[in-house]
């Protein structure tokens, strides 16, 4: 990804309005299961080329948890997974020196700690909402969680452990994940490295499309003021959450719900934005992948789902349709989650 000019002021205004508080009468409902396939709806798009070559697929991903959204993805779009013979995703997921310039493109330069980085006040307010959070870990996790052997401060650790040798806006990021929704996640594959892990068993080429440092260097540029202050609005935020003076914003589970019920339209592409590649926050447990901090920036009104469809040789396929052998299969996030 190229860092154009001013797309950094639009990376950090576009942070705040994804946590900006929402209306809780506006969050949706969980959606049942389809009745039949007919009824569930695909984010897999077909990029058809002339004969004899075979079909490619795009098909739009969310990461979070695999269980939570696999039971609502269509026959259609498993099966053109099943039968690529070629997987691309954002990043290696599976790479372990991915994993590790993932982890060190987010520390400090030249050994500097944050208490020294930060004004005093506003890295008290990180460390007291820090120590909250890891005092509330063992009530958040799940007896699932615990009977696989996971422990509230060896998640913590995972999590936000070395969180003083972090820039902020990578403890600010960090931060958001940090939520009860998102800690009784954890442990648990997101569906890309999930889809990665398959492919690898399959015996399935994979491949990446994005660099590490595309994903890094555009969060690392930012204006230090710029980032202590969406650090500030960020700390404010879950202070509210905390004090109970703030009852409703969008969180995971509501991208998880509008992800299944198929309309991601409501929540994201009415708000006039579109997606931009994500950056990772990689720390997180080993085996359950980094999980990406997705940012939106304003754009001119059009849905992300309707430029898809003007690709020359794109179009959705029913839920129905028994896709060909395609020789591509290109995984994507339609949207993110922290």
């Amino acid at each position: 990804m190229v860092c154009l000019p001013g797309i950094r002021w639009f990376l950090l205004t576009a942070l705040l309005h994804a946590v900006a508080p929402q209306d809780i009468s506006e969050r949706p409902r969980q959606c049942d299961l389809p009745k039949s396939q007919s009824d569930m709806n695909s984010f897999l798009w077909t990029v058809k080329r002339p004969a004899p070559y075979p079909a490619s697929y795009l098909f739009g991903t969310i990461h979070v948890p695999y269980t939570r959204v696999w039971d609502f993805i269509p026959d259609v779009s498993k099966r053109a997974f099943q039968t690529s013979a070629n997987v691309f995703f954002e990043l290696d997921l599976t790479d372990p020196l991915t994993i590790s310039k993932l982890t060190s493109c987010q520390l400090l330069p030249h050994g500097e700690n944050l208490q020294n980085l930060l004004p005093q006040d506003l890295y008290r307010r990180l460390k007291r909402h820090l120590d909250y959070v890891q005092h509330m870990m063992p009530f958040w996790m799940t007896a699932d969680q615990r009977g696989r052997g996971l422990y509230a401060d060896y998640l913590f650790n995972a999590i936000a452990g070395n969180w003083e040798r972090k820039r902020p806006v990578w403890v600010m990021l960090m931060v958001n994940s940090l939520t009860e929704s998102d800690v009784r996640s954890r442990g648990t594959p997101v569906l890309d490295l999930f889809l990665a892990q398959e492919a690898d068993r399959m015996g399935k080429k994979t491949g990446a499309v994005e660099r590490v440092e595309e994903q890094c260097h555009p969060l690392n540029g930012l204006n230090f003021s710029q980032v202590l202050f969406a650090l500030n609005q960020t700390l404010l935020l879950h202070e509210s959450v905390r004090a109970g003076s703030l009852q409703g914003f969008y969180t995971t589970e509501d991208l998880i719900t509008h992800y299944n019920c198929g309309d991601l339209s409501s929540i994201i592409f009415n708000h006039d934005t579109s997606q931009l590649p994500h950056f990772i926050n990689s720390s997180l447990l080993a085996h359950e992948g980094p999980r990406p901090c997705r940012l939106t920036t304003t754009s001119a009104r059009s849905s992300s789902t309707n430029a898809m469809s003007e690709w020359p040789g794109a179009s959705l396929p029913s839920s129905s349709e028994t896709p060909p052998r395609p020789s591509f299969l290109l995984l994507a996030q339609v949207s993110g989650a922290s």
